[in-house]
């Protein structure tokens, strides 16, 4: 028996014309199984941490930091769009907000605003545990980066200044909260 006969079929039962094809065609198939469904099958099966992220909304006037107060956010899931997300905002506190000012000497001094508060968000999310760029929806969580903090009553744009795997255990000096 031939590999290819006379009618160029392969071992006698397909063209080789007509496997060239199905291969190709279940290859791009693949392909685009992996790029669509990749990153949610290694999520389902990647083991999880906790990750925490410290957002300061720097700056916030009276009437948000004492609306986010009253509010009292602590337990709010986080949302994305028109869907909630897999994090929750674990503490809220505020701390003075403080700027750098000239002197009449022309010494640069820091001074606390008398009304303007600095809002620091504690959220808690899970994420698999080598991930390179964990993420909350479509945000990732990198120290320095802008993030929206945005839960069904409440939406602020803040920095993160710190991000942490595992259990939150904040350097010394950073946090006193928790």
């Amino acid at each position: 028996m031939k590999l290819i006969d006379e009618k160029g079929k392969l071992f006698g039962l397909v063209n080789v014309v007509d496997l060239i094809v199905v291969l190709a065609i279940v290859a791009v198939a693949g392909a685009i199984a992996v790029k669509v469904l990749g990153t949610r099958v290694t999520d389902a099966i990647s083991e999880k941490v906790d990750c925490y992220a410290e957002v300061a909304i720097i700056g916030a006037a009276p009437r948000i930091y004492e609306e986010v107060m009253r509010q009292d956010l602590v337990g709010e899931r986080l949302v994305s769009g028109n869907e909630y997300l897999s994090a929750t905002i674990e503490d809220v506190w505020l701390e003075d907000y403080v700027e750098q000012a000239k002197t009449d000497d022309g010494r640069i001094v820091d001074a606390k605003d008398p009304t303007k508060k600095t809002i620091v968000v504690l959220i808690r999310t899970t994420v698999a545990k080598d991930t390179p760029s964990p993420k909350i929806g479509s945000q990732e969580l990198r120290s320095g980066r802008t993030y929206i903090v945005k839960t069904q009553t409440f939406e602020s744009s803040g920095t993160i200044r710190y991000v942490e795997f595992g259990a939150y255990d904040p350097p010394a000096g950073m946090s006193t909260v928790m």
